[in-house]
Parts: structure tokens; C-alpha cells; sequence
């Protein structure tokens, strides 16, 4: 191919990064932009690795690609605060997804910078000739690791910028020819995670550095989604228009074959990575960094240098890490009273950098599908309660409220450390009076006799008042006895591939045909990931201690025939908020039938009627729009622009 550039990549972005630990610190000085002969030299190579790990922030953790990830399936809708970028993506009827309102722009741009980065780096590491290749396994993961993304969410992109493919761009030329699908997997992808999961060592080079448990893991879903396309169970149209067939001359079944492989190569040679004891030691801030994490996008409270970001407030942009905010409702609204005739009252949940709280935004909630269908155990498993803040505790006298109990529900007191609203985790037996007539809610809660926590149940949550998403919540240990820095962005890393999820591709792909090992079947490989769902040790709601193992009951309730509904019921337990589930419904193209209607309460306080709300999920939309900003920064005709978007868009 020939003249083809993704706008002008005369030099490629190169961000401070930020992995940390005592002796092991990516520590760069951070520059704006490359010269072309700055990879020559050694300290251009290992500053072009720096910017891998540090590009990630500029994806994971920005919230409004996150949005693009998210809404619009069965986990998540618009909430009450939600603008356009967030309505868009509902394909509810209350916005239009176009490539100017795609979110998924912020992939674009990022991906790119760094996939020439990459090339830089792995063109001129022989040439340097100190640089291992180990090292240059690490630029080849990250390069592939960008095409992934690209190739799932926008269907071919261009493996020439402009200098030929898969090299470094030099020049400034402003056209662009786009790779078909099978180009990208079988030209770019498949080589370098190949050649990555051969060269990357067992241990990262750097805290949170690429291994070859992370590149088998992409590897074997690249592998996995790649099969899923040249199957195309549903006839989703392509783009560019190409058949589905397999340069290499292998089908499907082949592919899907391969996943199983590599996946379950990874599970029997973990290196230094396994599984967390509980779902709740995941995800808990405390333990961030733990050994199920294969790579994050890293924060820090040490530092403003390293965070990348203010550690006092945040903007609403990347790098900041403020993507959970989208979820969190605006609990500091609550009201409990200091008098026993309500005639004054006090917000007696204060915004705080805790990991239940957090800075409100209100711009996403979860579907009652999400809480009701998905999470159906709440008793035995424990991922929901690892997932979810659903009792909001009160915390008055960190942001100076001197009283010692307040009045709640039912005119009863309550204490700091309280729960003053619970969302519950079923419809109660007696029905929750929700009249105002009988509550002093000023956020539409209700009562249940003898309870002094106001409540709403599964049914009622709105898009205005609904649980918060506890496993991406603030973790921080400068608050000292105060509320801490509750409108700054996350200072927590934010997680992008789990060693769990190993055991769940290798079911999906047993599930599509894959012949199994023993002892791996699709059923035995889920069982693993549910037999640690139904292992407690703490109740994070009730806030005590919980030393119980129902593992037993959750694996019995398996059942006997795993299907690909079941799979991904099963993902959305376990990544629920992450960042997973467009990626998901995409790939099996399930996304209609699974998230084509939704139900939700309306967005004002106090409406706990359930609508069903009717998504228009066209096949166009199985591919994201090429953003606007790029076809406006290239020098072609408007019909070659045409030619060069994605159709419908």
C-alpha cells in the first residue's frame, strides 16, 4: 500500500508514565515529541517504552470512551445527568451516534501515536544494539495490543501511516487507505503477540510490565474474536467489504482452537500470576496491584509527576483516571434530620474519597436487568456485593457535623458509621412505602417497618438514584480523619486484563467447538472462576467480617451445558463496569438480542415505576464511526472520504 498516514505522524506522543514500586520505576522525563533520530539511540528506545505503558492512561480511566464501552448494553444507560456523548451511545431514541459524537475518537487518536511509537522502537533496537529482545517484545505487544482495539471497534484501519506498512512514519503526507480486517489480524496482530508471548519474559521487566502470561491473553482473544468474524453468525456486514475467509487458509473452528490453546497454556505456566483467594480481594484498593492484575493503566496519590494528573481535583479529562464517577449518583443529596419534626436536616452522606463514595456525576446507572438478572444470586455469590455499593453509611461528622445520631427512616436514630440508604437485594416480603407521607426522603426513598435506613429495591432503582460501582471506587490513605480529596481523579491504577479472564475465554472458545483438555472442559473452566465467586471473606455492604465458602452451591447451579449466553452472563459477573461488554456483545454479535431493550425507572426522584425502554441496534452500529477530526485532517476528495468512513455513518 502506499501513501497512507493517520493525520501527520512526523513524531509519535511520548507521555511520563507512571508504573511504580521501591526499585523497579519506569522513570522518564516526559516529552512532548519524538524526532525521527531520537530511536537511534538507546535512551530514545527505553523513553519510546516509557510512553507504552503511559499511552494506556489516555484509554482507560477517560471516561468518556469508557461511556463508548459501556453504554448502550445490558450493564449500563444514560443517567440523570447524562449529556449527549453519553446519550448517544444509548441508541435509545434520545440521541444520534455519529462521527462527531462518537466517543470512540479517544481510541483513535491514542492508539495510533503509540502503534507508530512502537515501530520506531522496533525498527531501530538492531541498530542500537544494546536493546534485548525482550524489549522489543514489549513494543511489539503494545503495537498489537492498539490493533486489537482499533480492529474490534472500528472494523479494518491501516497498517501503513504512511511510510509503509507496520513502519515507522516519518513523512507528512495526509492520506489514508484503510487494511481490510484478515490484513490487520494476520499482517500485524498475530506476528507481533506471537513473537511477544515467545520473547516476553515471565516477569515483567518493570512493575506492571508486559510478561508472556499478558501477551498469551491477548493472543488467544485476538485469536477468539478473529474465529468469531470469519463465522459471522448473524451476517454483520464488514468494512471494507471483504470475504470472510482467512488468508492463511484456516476457518473458524481452527482459530477458535487456537484460543482454547494458548489460553490454557497460560493457566498451566501462570509465571507469577494466579487467581486472588476472594472476588472481593480483586477489587479492594488495598490491594490493587495484586497478582490477578496482567496490566493496568497506573495512578498514584505519591505523586502529581507520576499520577499524571492533579492530586487535589480533577478536570474531567484524561489522564485522569475519573471514569467512575460516570456511575456515581449524587448521594451527597441525602437528608437526615436533627430534629424529630424534620424541620432541619443535614447531609448526612458527605462526599468523601472513599472507596464506596467517590465525586458524583450521575451521567451512567446500571440497568435492573444488570441487578436483577445477571447478579440473580446475592446470597452465595459474592461478586455483587464485590461489584456494587449498595449501602450508603454516614460519615457527618468528617465534613464537620458535630451530632452524635441523626434522625432517618422511621424517625429513628442513626449513627456515624450507620447505613442511612440500602438498596436491597430482593423485592421485600412487605411492600416499601415509598409515600412522602410517611417519610421525610427527600431522594425518594422508602421505609420498611423497623428499619432506621431509608430503602429502594432492585426494581425501583432510576436513573437518577441506583447503587454505585464500589469496584472502581477512590482508594486513598492521605485522608486522614477528614473527607480527603473526594474531587480528584482516581489515584487507583485502572485494570485492563485479569488472569481470570484466561479461564473464560478458553470455555468460550470450548463452547464454539474447541476440543478440550481434561479436566478443562467449558463447564470445569467456569467452575473455577464460580467456585471463588462463592468464597467470602468479608461482607463489604454489611461492613463485617464474612468467613463463608458456598462455592459448592455456586458451582452446583452451573449448568450441565454451558452456551454463549451463559458465558457471557458469566463475564459480566465478573467484569461488570470494566470496560468489557460492547467488546463482548460485538464480538458473538449477541448485542441485540441481549441488550436491544432494557428497564430502568424514570430520572426523578421518588419514580420507582420500571419502564422498558426499546434500543434501534442496527447492524452498522457493530462498527464504531471513523471520527470526524480524522476525515477533516485528511487530504482526499469528499467521495474518497465517503469511501473511507464506515457505512450508515
Amino acid at each position: 500500500m502506499k501513501n497512507t498516514n493517520i493525520k501527520t505522524f512526523i513524531g509519535a506522543i511520548l507521555l511520563s508514565v507512571i508504573l511504580w514500586s521501591c526499585t523497579d520505576l519506569l522513570d522518564e522525563k516526559p516529552r512532548s515529541i519524538y524526532e525521527p533520530g531520537y530511536f537511534k539511540t538507546e535512551k530514545g528506545v527505553m523513553g519510546g517504552l516509557t510512553s507504552m505503558y503511559a499511552h494506556l492512561r489516555y484509554i482507560y480511566g477517560q471516561a468518556y470512551y469508557y461511556n463508548a464501552c459501556l453504554t448502550g448494553t445490558d450493564e449500563a444507560t444514560y443517567a440523570q445527568s447524562a449529556d449527549g456523548n453519553f446519550k448517544d451511545h444509548d441508541l435509545s431514541g434520545v440521541g444520534s451516534l455519529t462521527p462527531t459524537s462518537s466517543r470512540s475518537d479517544v481510541l483513535w487518536g491514542t492508539a495510533f501515536s503509540n502503534i507508530n511509537t512502537a515501530s520506531g522502537i522496533i525498527e531501530n533496537a538492531e541498530t542500537v544494539g544494546t536493546i534485548s529482545p525482550a524489549m522489543v517484545a514489549e513494543a511489539r505487544f503494545f503495537r498489537a495490543f492498539d490493533y486489537t482495539l482499533l480492529v474490534q471497534t472500528f472494523g479494518g484501519v491501516p497498517l501503513d501511516l504512511g511510510s509503509g506498512e507496520l513502519k515507522f512514519n516519518t513523512s507528512t503526507i495526509r492520506t489514508s487507505v484503510r487494511n481490510t480486517v484478515p490484513e490487520v489480524y494476520t499482517k500485524g496482530i498475530f506476528p507481533d503477540l506471537l513473537i511477544s508471548v515467545n520473547d516476553l519474559p515471565e516477569k515483567g521487566r518493570v512493575i506492571g510490565g508486559a510478561t508472556k502470561t499478558l501477551a498469551r491473553l491477548i493472543l488467544a482473544k485476538a485469536y477468539l474474536t478473529y474465529a468469531w468474524w470469519l463465522e459471522n453468525p448473524n451476517n454483520i456486514p464488514t468494512y471494507p467489504e471483504t470475504p470472510r475467509t482467512d488468508p492463511d487458509g484456516h476457518n473458524a473452528q481452527w482459530y477458535y482452537q487456537q484460543a482454547y490453546d494458548v489460553a490454557t497454556a497460560a493457566i498451566d505456566a501462570p509465571g507469577a500470576f494466579g487467581l486472588q483467594p476472594t472476588y472481593y480481594d480483586v477489587n479492594l484498593g488495598a490491594n490493587d496491584r495484586n497478582k490477578e492484575i496482567l496490566l493496568y493503566a497506573d495512578h498514584t496519590q505519591s505523586s502529581e509527576f507520576y499520577n499524571g494528573a492533579s492530586l487535589t481535583y480533577g478536570g474531567g479529562g484524561a489522564p485522569d483516571n475519573f471514569a467512575v464517577w460516570m456511575m456515581t449518583w449524587n448521594y451527597t443529596n441525602i437528608r437526615s434530620a436533627t430534629k424529630t419534626d424534620w424541620t432541619a436536616t443535614v447531609s448526612s452522606v458527605q462526599r468523601e474519597a472513599e472507596q464506596h463514595l467517590g465525586r458524583p456525576w450521575t451521567r451512567m446507572c446500571p440497568t435492573i436487568g444488570a441487578i436483577v438478572n445477571t447478579f440473580s444470586d446475592k446470597t452465595n455469590d459474592s461478586r455483587y456485593d464485590g461489584t456494587f455499593t449498595t449501602v450508603y453509611r454516614g460519615n457527618w461528622p468528617k465534613g464537620g457535623t458535630s451530632n452524635a445520631f441523626l434522625y432517618n427512616a422511621n424517625n429513628l436514630q442513626v449513627t456515624p458509621g450507620s447505613a442511612i440508604l440500602s438498596f436491597l437485594d430482593s423485592e421485600p416480603a412487605t411492600a416499601i412505602d415509598y409515600s412522602n407521607s410517611v417519610y421525610k426522603s427527600n431522594i425518594g426513598a422508602g421505609v420498611l417497618p423497623g428499619r432506621a435506613d431509608f430503602v429502594i429495591s432492585p426494581n425501583g432503582i432510576s436513573r437518577i438514584v441506583h447503587p454505585g460501582l464500589w469496584k472502581l471506587g477512590v482508594y486513598r490513605t492521605d485522608n486522614g480523619t477528614g473527607l480527603g480529596q473526594p474531587n480528584a481523579g482516581s489515584t487507583r491504577p485502572f485494570n485492563i486484563a485479569k488472569f481470570s479472564e484466561l479461564y473464560l475465554v478458553a470455555a468460550e472458545a470450548a463452547v464454539k467447538g474447541a476440543t478440550t483438555q481434561p479436566g478443562k472442559s467449558a463447564r470445569e473452566l467456569v467452575n473455577v472462576i464460580r467456585a471463588r465467586a462463592g468464597k467470602w471473606r468479608w461482607d463489604n455492604n454489611g461492613n463485617i467480617a464474612k468467613a463463608e465458602d458456598h462455592s459448592s452451591d455456586v458451582t452446583a447451579a452451573t449448568p450441565a451445558i454451558i452456551d454463549i449466553n451463559y458465558i457471557l452472563a458469566e463475564r459480566s459477573r465478573e467484569y461488570y463496569g470494566e470496560g468489557y461488554r460492547w467488546f463482548d456483545l460485538v464480538r458473538t454479535q449477541k448485542w441485540t438480542e441481549l441488550a436491544g431493550t432494557y428497564q430502568i425507572c424514570g430520572a426523578a426522584y421518588g419514580n420507582h415505576t420500571p419502564a422498558t425502554i426499546t434500543r434501534t441496534i442496527e447492524p452498522k452500529h457493530y462498527l464504531r464511526p471513523i471520527p470526524q477530526g480524522q476525515l477533516d485532517g485528511m487530504e482526499m476528495t469528499t467521495e474518497e472520504k465517503a469511501a473511507y468512513q464506515n457505512p450508515g455513518y
